[in-house]
C-alpha cells in the first residue's frame, strides 16, 4: 500500500479498508509515512468525510497504538465520562465523586484547556499542590484504592491519537465529526471502561455549535462504542450560555465543591442539574437492574448526605492537593483585580453569549489561544445572574476577576458584549436537547 493511493481514493470519496486504515496508523508511528502526507489525508476526510467502517477502523488503530488498561477483581463497575467541552463546564469534577460515592469506578483521563473552551486537568491543577502527572500504575492503585482518579492524558494510552491531533491542530483538521470520535473512544477504550456516558454539547459556546453535526456526533460515538463492546449513552446538550456560574479554573472549582456542599449561586443550577443526569444515566447504564428513576434518587442523595464532597476531598489529597480548599476557597489561587459589571439597564437576562464570556476570560488569561501558553488559575468571571432572572440598572450582573489591568481592559468589553436584557422574560430554553439511543 502507498500513502498516494489512499490520499488519492480520499479525494476521491473511496472508502478505506480496515486493514489500510490500521497501515496508516502505523506507518505514520513508525515514520515510513512522513507528516506532510498525512496531512494531505486528513485534508481530504474534511472534505469527504470518513464513513463508520473506516470511524471504527481508526478508533481501534489508534486504541491498540499503546498501552490498553485491565482492570480485573473490582467490585464495582468501571465506567467513564466525557463532554466535548463548554465554558464553565466543571461537571467532571462533580460527576466523578458522585459515581465514586455510589459504588462505581472511574478512571479519568483528561485534557487541558484550548480555545475558549475549559479544560479539567487545569481546574484541578489551580487547587495548591495537586500534580494530574501520574504512572499507569499509581494511576490503576488510586482507582482501585479511592475509587476514582483524574491523570493528564499520557502518550502511553493511544499515542497515536496524540501525534494526529497536533498535526490536525496544525493543519485545520480538527472538526471532522470522524476523527473527533475517533479521537475520543481510542482513548476511552485503552482506558478500560465499560459504560460511558457522553455530554455532546451544542450552541454559540460550543466545540460543534450546529446541532445536526453534534448529533451525528454523538450517533457515530454510540455505534463505534456498541461495536467494541462498550455500553454507551450521549446526551445533546445546550451550551448557548455557560452552564455554570464561574468561568475560570480556580473559581470552578470552589462552584464545583460549593455544588458538591448543597450551596452555589442561582446561576449554578443547571451545572448541578446536568452533573446530576449525567451520573444516574450512567449509573444506570452500568447497572441496568436499576431503574433511572432510583439512579436520579442515589445521585442527589450524595450531595445531601456529603458522600460526593468527601469522594473529591480524597482524590484532592491523593494527588498530592490541599483538599482544605475545598471547604476555604481562599486557600485557592486568588486574583489581584476584583470587578463588578454593572447592567446598562434594567430587564431581563435574555442572552449571556457562551462563546464571548469564553473568549473573554482567554483574555484574562483563564484559557489558552495555543497549546504552549500558560494559564493563570485565579482569573475568570463568576455570573451573578443566569438568563431568565432579573436585574435593575446598574445592578452588578457579573464579577471579573483579573491579574493585570491590561488583560482586563481587553476582556471587559467582550464580557460587556455577551449579556443581552429583554423586557419579558424570554422563553426557558431545554438543557438536555436529546437523549441517544
Amino acid at each position: 500500500m502507498r500513502m498516494l493511493d489512499l490520499i488519492e481514493a480520499k479525494r476521491d470519496g473511496r472508502e478505506h479498508a480496515p486493514e489500510e486504515v490500521a497501515a496508516l496508523v502505523d506507518g505514520f508511528m513508525s515514520g515510513r509515512i512522513p507528516d506532510y502526507q498525512v496531512a494531505a489525508w486528513l485534508m481530504a476526510v474534511v472534505f469527504r468525510g470518513l464513513t463508520l467502517s473506516e470511524t471504527a477502523g481508526l478508533t481501534r488503530a489508534m486504541r491498540d497504538s499503546g498501552r490498553q488498561l485491565a482492570w480485573t477483581g473490582l467490585p464495582g463497575p468501571l465506567v467513564d465520562k466525557h463532554s466535548t467541552g463548554g465554558v464553565a463546564d466543571s461537571t467532571t469534577l462533580l460527576v466523578v465523586p458522585v459515581l465514586a460515592a455510589l459504588g462505581l469506578y472511574v478512571p479519568k483521563l483528561s485534557g487541558r484547556a484550548l480555545g475558549h473552551t475549559g479544560g479539567t486537568i487545569d481546574k484541578l491543577e489551580a487547587i495548591p499542590g495537586l500534580s494530574t502527572r501520574m504512572t499507569l500504575a499509581a494511576f490503576e492503585r488510586q482507582v482501585r484504592g479511592k475509587g476514582l482518579a483524574v491523570m493528564a492524558q499520557t502518550e502511553e494510552i493511544a499515542p497515536a491519537d496524540g501525534r494526529l491531533y497536533a498535526l490536525r491542530d496544525a493543519t485545520a483538521t480538527v472538526s471532522d465529526v470522524g476523527l473527533i470520535a475517533a479521537s475520543i473512544l481510542s482513548k476511552k477504550l485503552a482506558a478500560g471502561a465499560e459504560a460511558l456516558i457522553l455530554d455532546v454539547k451544542t450552541g454559540s459556546g460550543a466545540f460543534l455549535p450546529d446541532p445536526e453535526a453534534a448529533e451525528r456526533l454523538a450517533r457515530t460515538m454510540i455505534s463505534i462504542g456498541k461495536a467494541s463492546g462498550l455500553k454507551v449513552a450521549a446526551l445533546v446538550t445546550d451550551m448557548s450560555a455557560p452552564l455554570g456560574a464561574s468561568i475560570g479554573n480556580a473559581l470552578e472549582v470552589a462552584e464545583a465543591a460549593a455544588v458538591l456542599r448543597g450551596e452555589g449561586l442561582p446561576a449554578s443550577a443547571r451545572l448541578r442539574a446536568l452533573s446530576l443526569e449525567l451520573a444516574a444515566r450512567l449509573h444506570h447504564l452500568a447497572l441496568p437492574d436499576t431503574d433511572l428513576s432510583t439512579s436520579r434518587q442515589r445521585a442527589a442523595a450524595t450531595l445531601a448526605d456529603g458522600s460526593a464532597f468527601e469522594r473529591l476531598s480524597a482524590l484532592v489529597a491523593a494527588q498530592g492537593g490541599d483538599a482544605r480548599a475545598l471547604a476555604d476557597p481562599a486557600r485557592l489561587p486568588l486574583a489581584r483585580l476584583v470587578q463588578a459589571l454593572p447592567s446598562p439597564g434594567a430587564g431581563f437576562v435574555a442572552r449571556l453569549d457562551a462563546r464571548d464570556i469564553g473568549r473573554a476570560a482567554v483574555l484574562l488569561g483563564a484559557g489558552r489561544a495555543h497549546k504552549e501558553d500558560a494559564v493563570d488559575p485565579a482569573v475568570g468571571l463568576v455570573l451573578l445572574k443566569a438568563v431568565g432572572e432579573s436585574v435593575g440598572a446598574g445592578e452588578p450582573w457579573a464579577v471579573i476577576h483579573a491579574s493585570d489591568e491590561h488583560r482586563l481592559s481587553l476582556a471587559q468589553p467582550l464580557f460587556e458584549r455577551a449579556l443581552t436584557l429583554s423586557e419579558t422574560p424570554p422563553p426557558p430554553r431545554e438543557l438536555v436537547l436529546r437523549v441517544l439511543p
